[in-house]
């Protein structure tokens, strides 16, 4: 496991010039596919029902939304929902393995990580080439790698440790923050890492935003509609030129965390938004349709240079 230090952020301050000066930081308050198809028109997507592998899923493809949506996909379970998803990933996995070298993947915290169960479970366990991964956080909360409360912990119980018992992520291709600085100073020194490799291009480069440009996002949404740590009617939500910023007084505890902000998020190649149960459906049906101030809903602000699909079981999808 790689954890960034102040220490190399020190020795690599002067080569990284050529990116972004440091930022001055205040911190912040607050298949087998059926012969026929049915298709249906719900709010302004049109749905076409199908069976994939024997699980049945619906795709809706935005007619004339704005930029952003994407496409939705609609599982009846959240079983189906995390199959898809893991071939998905793995899809993914080979493309930019092969084409780059690398395969830079960020996890977020929550129910996402149980969704990637699959990837750990025969044929994907034994055909993606782990060590082509390069593992990130989108957010994290400022405390041990063993507490509770750690997204680093959620992801090596739930996913990490499966993988590395079979064929190992490199230790050095994980990178968790240093949990033993501040708020602050942990998102200065992410900042700084993430830096590092995108100058020696392990990381992609957007040259239409100048921000890091990961393979793969891993998302997951809150029920109030946030994303990573950006959350409604926080000035975080509109930050624009920083790559990793902290919170200290975080509206959902714990309090103190760094995140990547939606520059970043929006300079991916890939988002994947998985959102499963009833208890998101009202922040899934606003996402998805018309209306609301996007402080309302940090989701609406997802809006990637490359692809976005949403990954949402019935439950959450139960309001479109």
């Amino acid at each position: 496991m790689a954890t960034c230090s102040l220490s190399l952020a020190a020795k690599l301050l002067t080569s990284l010039t050529t990116l972004r000066p440091p930022l001055r930081r205040s911190p912040l308050s607050v298949p087998s596919i059926t012969q026929s198809f049915v298709t249906k028109t719900i709010a302004r997507v049109s749905v076409i029902s199908a069976d994939y592998k024997k699980l049945n899923f619906r795709v809706m493809s935005s007619m004339g939304t704005e930029k952003g949506k994407g496409k939705v996909q609609v599982f009846d379970t959240e079983e189906a929902l995390a199959v898809s998803l893991a071939k998905y990933t793995a899809d993914l996995s080979d493309h930019f393995a092969k084409e780059r070298g690398a395969f830079t993947v960020v996890f977020s915290g929550g129910s996402l990580i149980k969704s990637l169960r699959k990837l750990v479970e025969a044929p994907y366990i034994d055909s993606v080439d782990w060590s082509k991964w390069h593992v990130f956080w989108v957010d994290e909360r400022v405390v041990p790698k063993d507490h509770e409360d750690s997204n680093y912990k959620l992801a090596n119980d739930g996913f990490l440790s499966m993988v590395c018992s079979e064929v190992p992520i490199p230790t050095g291709n994980v990178y968790a923050i240093n949990e033993a600085l501040s708020a602050e100073g942990a998102a200065d020194d992410y900042e700084t890492c993430v830096k590092h490799l995108v100058k020696i291009n392990t990381i992609d480069f957007s040259q239409a935003s100048g921000f890091p440009k990961f393979d793969l996002m891993l998302l997951g949404m809150g029920p109030d509609g946030h994303v990573a740590s950006l959350f409604p009617g926080h000035p975080l939500v509109h930050e624009n030129k920083q790559w990793v910023s902290f919170i200290e007084d975080s509206p959902k505890p714990p309090p103190q965390r760094i995140t990547f902000t939606f520059p970043v998020i929006n300079s991916s190649a890939n988002i994947a938004l998985v959102v499963a149960g009833a208890g998101k459906a009202d922040a899934v049906n606003v996402a998805l349709g018309d209306g609301q101030n996007p402080d309302l809903l940090p989701v609406k602000l997802v809006s990637p240079e490359g692809e976005l699909t949403w990954f949402l079981d019935r439950g959450a999808a139960s309001k479109l």
